[in-house]
C-alpha cells in the first residue's frame, strides 16, 4: 500500500528534533524506518510531519564509561553486532543484534528505533531489561534516564512521550558473565516468535523474554530456579506470561517454546 500524506523535515541536531516534534502533536521520528515504514504503508499510523533524524551521526556511538557502556540511539544493529568493545564488555547485545533480521535489516536499522518502537517481539528490548539498561530520554529543555523495568508500557508503547526523543543507552558492563541470547522463529529475517535473554552473575542472573506478553517481561520464576539448575529455570519460564496467539504461534506453543527455549539458554550461557 502507499503511505497517507504527509510534511517531511530534516532534523539539522537533537534539539532540532525535538523542535519539530513539538510542531504536531502526531508528528514521528524516522531514523532506519524498518519500524516505521511498515505501518505507514499499511497505514496503521497517519503522521502528518515525519522528521528524519537519520543523518544525526553524532547519535552513532559506542562510548566506554567505566562501569558502563553509553551507546547512541542510531548506533546500527551490523555496528553493535560488530563493535569490539561492545562484543568484549556487552556480549549479550553484540549476539542479539547478530541475529536481527537480514543483512539489510541489521545495516539500515538502529538500536534506539527498536527501543523506541516498544515491539514486544523486538530482540534487543529484551536483552535490555535483562542487563537493567536505561534509556536517555529528551524533551526540550528536559533530560532523563528512564530505567528499562519502566520504559516499556505496552504494545508499541514505551516511556517516551510524544514531543521527546530517545538519544542514548546505557548499559552495565557485563563481559565477565555467563550470557545467551536464543529465539526462534518461522523463517531467519521474521520477528521472534519467541526469545530469551539470559545473563548469568553471582550464582543467580537475569532472564527476559520477548514476546511473551505486551512488552518484553522478566522471567521471575525461572529466575528463581537458576540455583536449582537450566531445566528448573526452564520449567518456570512461561509462568507469570501473556503470550499473543497469532498466525506464527498459539499462546500455548509459545509458553512451550519459552520453556524450551529458557533451558537451551542458560545452558548456553553456563558454557560460556
Amino acid at each position: 500500500m502507499i503511505p497517507a500524506a504527509f510534511d517531511y523535515e530534516v532534523a539539522e541536531s537533537v534539539a532540532h528534533a525535538v523542535e519539530l516534534l513539538g510542531s504536531r502533536d502526531d508528528a514521528k521520528l524516522l531514523a532506519g524506518g524498518h519500524s516505521l515504514l511498515p505501518l505507514l504503508k499499511l497505514r496503521v499510523v497517519r503522521p502528518s510531519l515525519l522528521v528524519d533524524v537519520g543523518r544525526l551521526t553524532e547519535l552513532s556511538y559506542v562510548h566506554d564509561d567505566g562501569d558502563t557502556l553509553t551507546i547512541g540511539a542510531l548506533t546500527r544493529h551490523h555496528d553493535l553486532a560488530t563493535d569490539a568493545l561492545v562484543a568484549q564488555e556487552a556480549p549479550l547485545l553484540a549476539a542479539a543484534a547478530a541475529q536481527i533480521g537480514d543483512p539489510q535489516v541489521r545495516h539500515r536499522g538502529t538500536i534506539g528505533g527498536s527501543v523506541a518502537h516498544g515491539d514486544p517481539a523486538s530482540d534487543l528490548p529484551a536483552c535490555l531489561l535483562a542487563l537493567d539498561a536505561e534509556m536517555l530520554v529528551v524533551g526540550a529543555g528536559t533530560e532523563r534516564f528512564v530505567p528499562a523495568a519502566d520504559f516499556f508500557k505496552d504494545v508499541f508503547t514505551t516511556a517516551v512521550g510524544a514531543h521527546e526523543m530517545l538519544t542514548a543507552i546505557r548499559v552495565r558492563k557485563h563481559g565477565g558473565s555467563g550470557t545467551a541470547y536464543v529465539k526462534f522463529s518461522r523463517r531467519a529475517q521474521d520477528w521472534a516468535t519467541v526469545g530469551v535473554a539470559v545473563v548469568l552473575e553471582n550464582g543467580g542472573g537475569a532472564i527476559a523474554l520477548a514476546n511473551m506478553g505486551p512488552t518484553p517481561l522478566r522471567a521471575r520464576t525461572a529466575e528463581a530456579a537458576l540455583a536449582e539448575g537450566a531445566v528448573a529455570a526452564g520449567e518456570g519460564a512461561a509462568a507469570e506470561t501473556s503470550p499473543p496467539s497469532d498466525v506464527a504461534a498459539s499462546a500455548e506453543f509459545r509458553k512451550h517454546l519459552a520453556r524450551v527455549l529458557t533451558k537451551r539458554a542458560v545452558e548456553q550461557a553456563q558454557a560460556g
